[in-house]
């Protein structure tokens, strides 16, 4: 955890912000969570312990932690963005569950050389992807 917050606070820094303790706060509950959340979801939680908090701040900072590789966000079914761990985490794919909305990380060698080798063939130079299987989880079914 000390290497991203180093990483934040020089990127805000660097970019003539202001490292507030809002922004800490932030970023250590963000960091505490290991799943893939919302603005709203992280907001509702930093809210229990800062009641001061506002919604236009967790928003704001977590762009910014999109912008130095802390988070990364995307989007799943039904379009809502939700943040997950970006720094020094390794590449994984997706299962999204239709009705719940429960998203499990999976890694598979074979489908990612299954994906380099369809890329050779085509003589296509990836620079990124992504893997989303969207299905009904156990818990649902």
């Amino acid at each position: 955890m000390y290497r991203e917050k180093q990483i934040f606070k020089d990127y805000i820094l660097n970019n003539g912000l202001k490292y507030t303790g809002q922004r800490d706060q932030i970023l250590d509950s963000f960091l505490s969570i290991e799943k893939h959340i919302t603005i709203e979801e992280l907001y509702n939680l930093i809210k229990k312990k800062n009641p001061e908090i506002s919604y236009a701040t967790v928003y704001r900072t977590m762009k910014l932690l999109s912008e130095c590789g802390i988070a990364k966000e995307s989007k799943f079914h039904g379009g809502i963005t939700r943040y997950e761990h970006a720094y020094d985490h390794g590449h994984h794919d997706h299962l999204v569950c239709i009705k719940c909305g429960s998203i499990k990380e999976f890694e598979n060698d074979q489908i990612e050389v299954i994906q380099r080798k369809i890329a050779e063939e085509n003589n296509f130079k990836v620079e990124d992807h992504k893997l989303e299987i969207y299905g009904i989880c156990s818990r649902c079914q």
